[in-house]
């Protein structure tokens, strides 16, 4: 099986996907991409967050035409998403696209699709060739007898080879499904089949809550299986809260070290402090710090400091008053409305 360590290398922008390079973060913006100030705003405000790569519908050839108002004012590659029309595909691209999403099966006939592929090559553009089980080809689902794997991996494998025999292979491949069965047994099988480098996803995974379990369930079992070179977390919902979840993901399977994790204990009947507040504040506040550091956010005075070992720093919480505590060991005790301004002063002083 190809993993993420032997996948083809592919240039998008500054960054490099595949060949063992750092699984990057992607987004997606949910404003009208002809609206240039609002799409800006977005994206300026995903990059914050962490993301690596965004992508913008290219529906209309306005636009297409203000991908290149967008690109001047961003720091991360651009990719430009485009359904059906693959004029869009050619405007986007002489617009200063970093990268097209295109599903070559809805853009028409394979001179559209050479029409795309030759003014890609001409740039040096990568193309993510993309397959959903909701557009999965007639022919196939009849011939597999519904959407399975298998009809997935043949309808992505046929439009990349087609693109192959074109002459270009700067390509990225994505199949999705919103089934977490479906999508973890057809990347294992696309992983036999190819090495062009793999954008993971589970699609419609659905709101904040839903959305974040079924992705975490569905990309855990590929990254650990060291399938992904890019990811998504699909949500409904601000695209900033994808970010925040993919980094917390990629982080809790060892796979990212950038950021603060977080680790609170899930309360007890001898929790004596409002554990739940201290640990979102704390949460929140640690966004703030770019520090590949673990802080412990503890409800119990008497267990915390144990809890708390494998932690970088940690608070504890007793009756109105906590602890602070470093490498598991007790620096000081403070009241409770002191714990989190010494955590900040804490991390600051780390971070000088």
């Amino acid at each position: 099986m190809t993993t993420r360590e032997n996948t083809l290398p592919v240039q998008i922008g500054p960054l490099t996907i595949g060949a063992g390079h750092p699984i990057r973060i992607q987004s997606m913006t949910n404003v009208p991409t002809e609206d240039v100030r609002a799409c800006v705003a977005q994206i300026r405000e995903l990059e914050r967050a962490g993301c690596e790569i965004v992508r913008c519908t290219v529906p209309t050839e306005e636009a297409a035409k203000a991908i290149r108002e967008i690109r001047k004012e961003i720091s991360i590659p651009l990719v430009a998403d485009i359904h059906f029309d693959y004029r869009m595909a050619i405007l986007a691209i002489e617009n200063g696209a970093d990268k097209i999403r295109i599903n070559p099966g809805n853009i028409g006939g394979k001179d559209r699709v050479r029409a795309v592929v030759d003014a890609a090559a001409e740039r040096h553009i990568p193309i993510r060739v993309g397959v959903n089980g909701g557009s999965l080809e007639r022919e196939l689902v009849e011939k597999y007898g519904g959407v399975t794997p298998e009809g997935l991996v043949e309808s992505a494998l046929a439009k990349v080879g087609m693109i192959e025999d074109m002459g270009y292979d700067h390509l990225v491949i994505s199949i999705k499904s919103s089934n977490i069965d479906l999508s973890v047994r057809a990347h294992r099988i696309l992983a036999e089949r190819t090495r062009h480098p793999l954008h993971i996803g589970i699609t419609e995974a659905g709101t904040l809550r839903s959305g974040n379990i079924k992705s975490a369930a569905g990309l855990g079992i590929l990254l650990y299986d060291g399938i992904g070179d890019t990811l998504r977390i699909s949500l409904t919902g601000d695209p900033v809260q994808e970010i925040v979840s993919a980094k917390i993901l990629l982080r809790a399977m060892g796979l990212r070290r950038e950021g603060i994790e977080v680790i609170s204990c899930p309360t007890c009947g001898r929790t004596k402090i409002d554990l739940i507040g201290l640990a979102n504040r704390v949460e929140e506040m640690t966004q703030e710090f770019d520090l590949p550091i673990r802080v412990a956010v503890m409800g119990c005075a008497v267990n915390g400091p144990g809890e708390a070992r494998e932690a970088d720093i940690g608070i504890a919480g007793g009756v109105g008053e906590g602890l602070l505590i470093r490498h598991g060991e007790i620096v000081r005790k403070l009241p409770e409305e002191e714990l989190l301004p010494a955590l900040r002063q804490e991390l600051e002083h780390w971070n000088e």
